[in-house]
């Protein structure tokens, strides 16, 4: 599991290329404030530890959400930090649960389009609490 989670005062984007068939289409901008958002690829032998890697993933999230003084999470698929690569369908999978599981515990969570390349727009303090990266 590779995870760069960044918080971010401003966090917009627009999907622009399809990659992957038979997840919904997505043609709509959106823009949130106060946000972490996490940059997650899931490599191939999280495949087989889906539970310690969902768990620590969850730690890191709600341990970097604290620093920064947000609720809001946003999950983002970022299949580029890392040479091995999950299969879509489980990352997705992967995906739901995180994001339930942190629902579960009081959070504003949501993703961004599945198996879409995004036009990103963002605003990001300058302390070393806002950028933050995960190898686990």
């Amino acid at each position: 599991m590779k995870l760069l989670m960044i918080y971010m005062d401003v966090f917009k984007y627009k999907p622009t290329i399809k990659t992957l068939e038979g997840y919904p289409d997505y043609t709509d901008e959106v823009e949130r404030n106060n946000v972490l958002a996490a940059f997650i690829q899931m490599e191939k032998e999280d495949e087989e530890n889906r539970k310690y890697a969902e768990t620590k993933l969850v730690k890191n999230l709600k341990w970097a959400a604290k620093k920064n003084a947000t609720k809001h999470i946003i999950l983002h698929s970022f299949a580029h930090l890392s040479e091995s690569k999950a299969s879509p369908e489980i990352t997705k999978e992967f995906f739901d649960s995180v994001e339930e599981r942190l629902k579960n515990t009081g959070y504003d969570v949501e993703q961004t389009p599945f198996g879409y390349f995004l036009d990103l727009e963002v605003k990001a303090p300058g302390k070393s609490s806002a950028r933050i990266f995960k190898s686990f």
